[in-house]
């Protein structure tokens, strides 16, 4: 039996990139600000924490997929690894900002 690639580990921090006090967001791992989109490199997989790396990671577009909303590209300011996740509009407190998405979506980032 495989383990899953996805940890759960939903857990409040401090945006390094605004300094935005980012709440949990209670249905999955919250990895990125709602207010800049901004993430640390710190998964190998989803949840994990196992990334050395700890490097600043830019949100350098946005997919629209039809079944699970905005994906949110993100690239690693120190490394440069590209990685995705799923936008966070249906949290209760602090969904994602939709101005910012639709405008990463148009390539105005």
């Amino acid at each position: 039996m495989q383990d899953k690639k996805f940890r759960k580990n939903d857990e409040g921090f401090i945006c390094a990139h605004c300094g935005l006090e980012v709440s949990p967001l209670g249905y999955s791992s919250r990895n990125h600000c709602p207010r800049c989109l901004w993430s640390l490199h710190v998964d190998e997989n989803p949840g994990d924490r196992a990334a050395g790396c700890g490097g600043q990671m830019r949100p350098i577009r946005v997919e629209p997929d039809a079944k699970r909303g905005y994906i949110i590209v993100h690239k690693c300011e120190r490394c440069g690894k590209i990685s995705c996740c799923r936008a966070a509009l249906k949290a209760k407190e602090q969904p994602d900002d939709i101005r910012l998405l639709i405008k990463l979506t148009a390539g105005e980032g």
